[in-house]
């Protein structure tokens, strides 16, 4: 049975699962970005939202992220692509570049600055939350 703490922390943690991808896309944008022919990525993050909680069309509802494995002792993960690739879509092409490049440096920079306030916010979210369950269990 769950609980609402768990509810809330699901959110939390999806939230975070998601932002921590995107960050990883956008600084892969930014590593590319002379890259011939690499097409920038990026996530609709309300969209893939709904869809990581099941309440989209994106289909299932996501489960924590495993971890990365590093020995080869390490039991695998079921599969080679990231769970949260499915979200991951095309940016828009704002002005061609003669190598095809679509990196637009100014977007990703803001972009990753964006998500990474937000990333923060979801920490303090999930710490002020942490911090009132702690507070009623102590009854102060």
């Amino acid at each position: 049975m769950r609980t609402l703490l768990d509810n809330q922390l699901r959110v939390h943690q999806t939230a975070l699962n998601l932002q921590a991808h995107r960050q990883q896309l956008l600084a892969s944008n930014i590593a590319n970005a002379d890259t011939p022919h690499y097409k920038a990525k990026d996530i609709d993050f309300r969209e893939a939202m709904r869809g990581a909680l099941g309440k989209g069309a994106m289909g299932e509802r996501l489960g924590p992220l495993a971890l990365a494995t590093t020995r080869p002792a390490h039991i695998a993960a079921g599969g080679d692509s990231h769970p949260l690739e499915a979200f991951a879509k095309y940016r828009t092409e704002f002005q061609s570049a003669v190598d095809g490049n679509t990196v637009n440096m100014d977007v990703e920079r803001a972009a990753f600055a964006e998500n990474a306030v937000n990333y923060e916010a979801s920490i303090t979210f999930i710490n002020g939350l942490l911090r009132g369950m702690q507070t009623a269990i102590s009854g102060q």
